[in-house]
């Protein structure tokens, strides 16, 4: 694999874990959702403004991705603001675009 790491051999409690992440990519509704936070944190209201979407659907998402770890939060009174939880998140979708648009 070149200069790319190897990947050992997974127990079925990580393939499990594996396919709980990568099926939470698979909402455009989401993946548009990771894509705004990639730019830079948010608010919830400015999320659904962007997307054209309800603040209560944005934070049905929200809460979704936020328990699958791929966003996290910060409360300003009654304002909350999110960010991707960490660079492997931008990496993820980095490399899926350059998938799709690969194979173009």
């Amino acid at each position: 694999m070149n200069n790319e790491k190897e990947i050992r051999q997974l127990n079925i409690e990580e393939f499990v874990r594996l396919a709980e992440l990568y099926k939470n990519f698979s909402d455009p509704t989401r993946l548009k959702i990771l894509h705004e936070l990639s730019l830079g944190e948010l608010y919830v209201q400015e999320i659904a403004d962007r997307l054209g979407m309800s603040q209560s659907t944005i934070s049905h998402q929200l809460r979704i991705l936020r328990n699958v770890r791929l966003v996290r939060f910060e409360k300003e009174g009654k304002s909350v603001r999110y960010a991707l939880d960490d660079g492997h998140v931008r990496d993820i979708l980095r490399i899926g675009v350059e998938h799709v648009n690969h194979s173009k």
